[in-house]
């Protein structure tokens, strides 16, 4: 008597590569092989400029700021770019995050009216699929038109359309797709039945998604935050056209002087200091190098971190 499967040993025999048909098995092993080639790369990237970067980097360069000079011991260190960076991070992502969290969450919340709904849709991956230098040239020409002109720097009434506060606006579009995808995404998984259940007791729609829905969803929103800050802080770009470049911090008179001033970050400062670049002093650039990959990697690893222990405290596991 034939003893029938359970739908356990069924689907087992069903997921198993070895029943699969020689092209599905090739396509798997394709699939693998150029997921460790990636793998290798990046592996093998990161190992470079993290022993090429720890090799050139001094402490002198944290406190000292970049000048002008014939040889690197007469140009200074990257204080001025790497303040920059945490400035324009700071201010992109304070465009950024609340804008991004507003349109995630109503997009999986709401979505009414329909047509503005897909419209927005549209537009968040449009933003997503767009080139930063198009942003940067964007930038430029909103940010020198008289409307705008008050956020940009100014020298005997030409406007250069360049600030803190230019480029930091700029940044926001890039990371903004990043925060509303992952908003969503989180929001999206969280089962049905716990609005059921908060609904069952009362809570309006606003109280749900303030007090049950985005506490449960906040490692894909720190998640997002944190992929947002990766881009920005990685683009160069937008902070070539839109900072301006310069070796120090340079704030405007007036008020919000710091935000409508110019100066560079650690990836405009690898830009100049890199072999092809004006400056042409490759130790610098390493060591900055070594210093913003060192940034990226920590907010992975506190990302992950935050994350994990996110997800125990939510569902409790």
């Amino acid at each position: 008597m034939a003893v029938a499967q359970t739908p356990t040993a069924r689907r087992s025999a069903r997921d198993s590569s070895s029943s699969w048909r020689w092209t599905d098995r090739l396509g798997l092993a394709f699939a693998w092989f150029l997921g460790l080639l990636f793998l290798v790369v990046t592996v093998g990237i990161v190992i470079y400029l993290m022993v090429q970067g720890i090799r050139f980097v001094k402490p002198e360069y944290f406190v000292t700021s970049p000048s002008a000079g014939f040889s690197e011991s007469e140009t200074g260190g990257f204080l001025d770019p790497l303040i920059g960076t945490l400035q324009v991070t700071a201010m992109a992502m304070a465009i950024a995050f609340p804008v991004g969290l507003g349109v995630g969450v109503w997009l999986s919340e709401y979505g009414r009216p329909t047509w503005l709904a897909r419209l927005t849709e549209s537009t968040v991956e449009m933003l997503a699929g767009t080139p930063s230098i198009v942003f940067a040239l964007f930038g430029v020409l909103l940010f020198q038109s008289p409307v705008l002109a008050a956020f940009s720097q100014k020298n005997e009434g030409i406007v250069f359309g360049r600030s803190f506060f230019a480029a930091a606006a700029m940044l926001s579009l890039i990371a903004l797709p990043l925060v509303v995808a992952n908003v969503r995404e989180g929001l999206q998984a969280i089962p049905g039945h716990v609005r059921e259940a908060s609904y069952a007791v009362g809570k309006t729609k606003w109280a749900t998604t303030r007090r049950v829905l985005l506490p449960a969803a906040r490692p894909s929103v720190v998640t997002g935050a944190m992929l947002g800050v990766g881009r920005v802080v990685g683009d160069t770009a937008v902070i070539i056209l839109l900072l301006g470049a310069t070796l120090r911090i340079n704030p405007a008179e007036g008020f919000l002087g710091e935000a409508r001033g110019t100066g560079s970050t650690l990836t405009s400062f690898v830009f100049q200091n890199a072999p092809t670049g004006e400056a042409n002093q490759p130790e610098k650039a390493y060591a900055a190098a070594f210093v913003l990959l060192s940034l990226v990697l920590v907010l992975n690893v506190v990302m992950d971190f935050v994350v994990r222990r996110g997800r125990r405290l939510t569902w409790g596991s």
